[in-house]
């Protein structure tokens, strides 16, 4: 039992570090969206269709991890959840958040800036994976092993679905992953205000992406 306590704590303390991980970076992410920006003209259609998509992947990601979190709902320490989009993905949350921070950066108008931003999220998310999955090892031992070499890490296998017959929704875990896709959405007008510093600033060191 005190095992099982401590393994719990340990996912806790993980996950608060991968928040405040994620308020650093995007803390530093300031000067960059200031100082590059895609090498379109800001009223070119190529730029304007780029940011629309960039909006669309940044819906896609809120709803899809809203959507996720209706079924594993603060159980994942508790519950092996293997239904729904854990049936083709072992992590379809930071899928989703993948999905979103290219959104995120191809608000830039670049599509540099944009892979940028995944590989951010990859660089941030894997490490907190690789120790959930010890952690959950250690919780359900020969169960979550055959789980992991059934479904993929994060590339979905479709093929697999399995949806639950029923949902046990935590209602505060919903609201919570809400309110983070609608901060998401939030990111988008600091885009605006960083062309809005350039051109204050026109001796600024541009350096212009494709």
């Amino acid at each position: 039992m005190t095992d099982i306590a401590s393994t719990h704590r340990n996912l806790d303390a993980l996950q608060l570090r991968r928040k405040t991980t994620i308020r650093v970076v995007v803390a530093a992410l300031g000067p960059l969206l200031v100082l590059a920006t895609g090498s379109a003209q800001p009223d070119s259609l190529y730029r304007e269709s780029l940011e629309a998509a960039g909006i669309m992947l940044i819906v896609v990601g809120i709803l899809g991890r809203t959507w996720c979190t209706l079924y594993i709902g603060g159980r994942k320490a508790r519950t092996l959840v293997a239904d729904g989009p854990y049936s083709v993905s072992r992590n379809p949350l930071y899928l989703f958040a993948f999905v979103a921070a290219a959104g995120l950066g191809a608000q830039s108008g670049s599509l540099i800036v944009a892979s940028l931003f995944v590989v951010g999220a990859y660089a941030i998310f894997v490490p907190v994976v690789r120790h959930e999955e010890i952690a959950l090892g250690a919780l359900f031992g020969a169960e979550f092993h055959a789980y992991r070499k059934r479904v993929p890490r994060f590339l979905p296998r479709l093929s697999q679905w399995q949806d639950a017959p029923i949902l046990m929704i935590d209602p505060k875990h919903y609201r919570q992953t809400a309110l983070d896709g609608l901060i998401l959405l939030a990111f988008v007008p600091a885009f605006y205000a960083a062309e809005w510093v350039r051109t204050l600033v026109p001796g600024l060191p541009i350096l212009h992406l494709p």
